[in-house]
């Protein structure tokens, strides 16, 4: 059974600094693209930032410049380095990841919670 597990959130101040990590477990099988997502409260579910095995990256606009998704394969982990967060990153961020067992399969973490106040 894969499982995707999901570290580093919690409190920070405006222009803060967090970095998220998820490590994935259960298959023996390589993992494809990985990627973080984020659900604001009363927000649909959207795509912050992927990255490929070969380790090209895509970013949603409002983070480009400010987040740095990176991944070590051996470790089958993503992460996730976020610098100079604003309150309107606040959300629940998950991870996951596409592998290939036979046929392509998505799995997602369970979550962490990133709030950014004063």
């Amino acid at each position: 059974q894969v499982q995707l597990v999901e570290s580093g959130g919690g409190l920070v101040q405006p222009g803060g600094s967090l970095r998220l990590s998820c490590a994935a477990s259960g298959s023996s099988s390589s993992i494809d693209n990985m990627g973080w997502y984020r659900q604001a409260a009363g927000n649909q579910r959207e795509l912050v930032a992927g990255i490929t095995r070969g380790g090209t990256t895509n970013y949603a606009d409002s983070v480009k410049g400010r987040f740095t998704i990176s991944r070590d394969n051996a470790k089958n982990t993503v992460y996730l380095q976020m610098n100079s967060l604003k309150p309107e990153d606040t959300a629940v961020y998950y991870c996951n990841a596409k592998i290939y067992m036979g046929a392509y399969y998505i799995y997602w973490g369970q979550g962490t919670q990133v709030t950014v106040s004063s």
